[in-house]
């Protein structure tokens, strides 16, 4: 895929929920939007896994992700070294998560399988509300993929609330409650 003004998202495995995305009017390097893109996705939600390709492949990512509570599966460039390098020394995050990638294939691939989600995302809201954006400025067309990504987890919670039988609790409700002393 093209980039695209929203080539930077985090989302959720089970719902596809968009947790955090970044839409800039420029192409921008992969490896540095993950951070952003996972403490905002902390913020609100739990952390356990993060599943990216290799575009994502730093040890400031690996501690960052391992620092929000979750694990990173994050396949390792072909050039990595389990052991560091005299510029970057011993990394005992990143010796064992080289480790666990090289002599632990079928785990780790299991996981990494769900970086699949965000893909499906993408397809999901260009199937549903375009796949190219109409804006003729490059702020318009932020403002129109964050609208689409907006809408898409409008349709997800939907979704979600029907095959999931949650019970949504809004925030007018709380803040109601809260006054009549109610919980």
């Amino acid at each position: 895929m093209g980039k695209s003004p929203f080539d930077h998202l985090m989302c959720g495995v089970k719902t596809h929920i968009v947790t955090s995305v970044e839409a800039t009017a420029y192409e921008s390097g992969d490896s540095t939007q993950l951070i952003p893109l996972l403490n905002k996705t902390a913020e609100t939600f739990s952390i356990n896994e993060v599943s990216a390709d290799k575009a994502y492949s730093s040890r400031q990512n690996l501690h960052a992700i391992e620092n929000a509570g979750g694990t990173a599966y994050i396949p390792f460039k072909g050039n990595a070294r389990g052991m560091g390098s005299p510029t970057t020394g011993y990394d005992s995050l990143w010796h064992k998560m080289w480790h666990f990638y090289n002599f632990n294939q079928e785990v780790f691939m299991a996981h990494y399988h769900k970086r699949s989600n965000v893909e499906s995302v993408f397809a999901m809201i260009k199937a549903k509300f375009g796949a190219s954006v109409k804006g003729k400025t490059p702020i318009a067309q932020v403002n129109e993929v964050l609208c689409k990504v907006l809408c898409h987890n409008i349709c997800v919670l939907i979704q979600s609330i029907h095959e999931l039988g949650l019970e949504p609790t809004f925030c007018a409700e709380k803040l109601v409650a809260q006054k009549l002393g109610v919980n």
